[in-house]
């Protein structure tokens, strides 16, 4: 628990600040789970009402009941609430990517094809050794698994540090230079009706390795 930050907390909810490299919940191989942390740190059972990947930090709804759970997950189906993220990528096209856009490529899981619609707005890019490498900020229309990482890997833009659907070699060369271990996605922002009314529009810092993204010099 000490590397997660309480972020806001009332009678329905507990909002953290997740760091990467921690699951949320427990399964095969997983030693430490968030879940359990926040369950032996706290008098209430904790139930994390969207998904947040282990190696993304940020942002996470902890709803405090089961009657809290089932209005958060509704609010969510419903599309009625806001999901951003700060990605840092590598530009792998030739051709500049346009300031603010759109990727609604369907994605597969388990065999079906369901509809994803991720948005992009560019903050800032950043050239190293003749390698562009970029700042999105990034909002969810849907919440299917891994799809802002499949997105940006379709739309050319795969997220450093990620080993899954990145650039293996790039991410093995930014660990060996600059001991970057770390996938750049963050959630900074969640927008949220709450169950008593009103909303919580709640921010989260970037961890201190962003920083990485601004200071880097050549990779010769």
């Amino acid at each position: 628990m000490k590397r997660v930050t309480v972020l806001y907390e009332d009678a329905q909810c507990l909002v953290v600040n997740k760091p990467a490299g921690l699951a949320v919940h427990g399964g095969a191989k997983i030693t430490v789970c968030l879940e359990e942390l926040l369950a032996a740190e706290f008098s209430f059972k904790p139930y994390p009402v969207h998904r947040l990947d282990k190696d993304t930090s940020g942002i996470l709804l902890i709803a405090k009941s089961a009657s809290n759970a089932a209005f958060f997950s509704r609010v969510f189906a419903e599309g009625r609430t806001l999901k951003q993220y700060t990605a840092i990528c590598a530009r792998q096209n030739s051709a500049p990517l346009a300031p603010r856009g759109r990727i609604e490529t369907a994605l597969e899981y388990r065999g079906v094809r369901k509809p994803a619609c991720t948005t992009w707005i560019v903050r800032g890019s950043h050239t190293v050794n003749g390698n562009k490498w970029i700042q999105l900020e990034l909002e969810l229309g849907t919440g299917r698994m891994h799809q802002i990482r499949r997105h940006l890997a379709q739309l050319g833009c795969p997220l450093l540090g990620d080993d899954k659907y990145g650039d293996f070699s790039l991410n093995k060369q930014l660990r060996k230079q600059y001991k970057l271990n770390r996938m750049l996605l963050h959630a900074t922002r969640l927008m949220v009706p709450l169950p008593g009314g009103g909303k919580l529009d709640i921010q989260a810092p970037l961890p201190a390795y962003f920083a990485f993204f601004k200071t880097a010099e050549d990779l010769s």
